[in-house]
């Protein structure tokens, strides 16, 4: 049976990638597409950053698929570890960190979340954005996990803005289809490009991208050292 699923899912994987290769326009049209992005995308977004208005402007609606499958798969192994319940006495004694990565450790961590809130809030500006941000946010979790052993931190903030961000971009996705008859159209004013204050929503979906990665991986972490523990 799994080869015959295999085997389906192999020549899917062929079909779309033909398909793809035949829709796709060659020679000048795909450098005029790119020209295009470089020649405009300051004055169609407001974003210095281009890297940033094609991702969440000429393919947004791509982007909330990625961040989907981002939850899907945060979802999918929580409930794989919480199917797997472990009996406290099996737990293994946990070697507490030496002080120096203890005090070490409770110093960088509101500098690296400081870091990615920097990463994700600027990302219409400067290389970085929402994913990066959040992973650089779930970094800071993982040394608490490594210097503060056997400690756990509450889920319940993370799980909360989880959802707001992910509510937050779909709720500025259909604002922008109700108002532009696009999804993520940019309805707000654009601003002066180059300023914090510009680029209309990308700031917004790249904060709440941020939040809603960053408190997903999180998560992924969570439940991985517990299942370790």
């Amino acid at each position: 049976m799994r080869i015959i699923v295999s085997i389906l899912l192999l020549v899917v994987i062929i079909l779309g990638i033909t398909l793809a290769l035949i829709a796709i326009p060659f020679g000048e049209s795909i450098g005029q597409i790119g020209e295009h992005y470089i020649e405009n995308g300051i004055k169609e977004t407001g974003a210095a950053n281009v890297v940033t208005s094609v991702v969440l402007e000429y393919r947004g609606f791509d982007t909330l698929g990625e961040v989907t499958i981002l939850f899907i798969a945060a979802v999918g192994l929580g409930a794989v570890m919480a199917t797997s319940k472990k009996s406290k006495d099996g737990r293994k004694n946990i070697t507490p960190a030496s002080l120096v990565v203890y005090t070490g450790c409770r110093f960088l961590f509101p500098l690296i979340i400081l870091f990615g809130f920097y990463v994700f809030v600027h990302g219409h500006l400067s290389p970085g954005g929402g994913f990066q941000g959040g992973a650089v946010i779930a970094s800071a979790f993982v040394l608490i996990y490594m210097a503060c052993r056997g400690k756990r931190l509450s889920m319940v903030p993370a799980r909360v803005m989880e959802s707001v961000g992910g509510l937050v971009f779909i709720i500025v996705g259909l604002i922008g289809l109700g108002i532009g008859g696009q999804f993520l159209s940019n309805h707000l004013p654009l601003g002066v490009p180059n300023t914090l204050l510009s680029a209309g929503i990308i700031p917004i979906i790249y904060i709440a991208i941020g939040f809603k990665v960053g408190s997903e991986l999180t998560g992924v972490i969570d439940n991985l050292i517990e299942e370790s523990e």
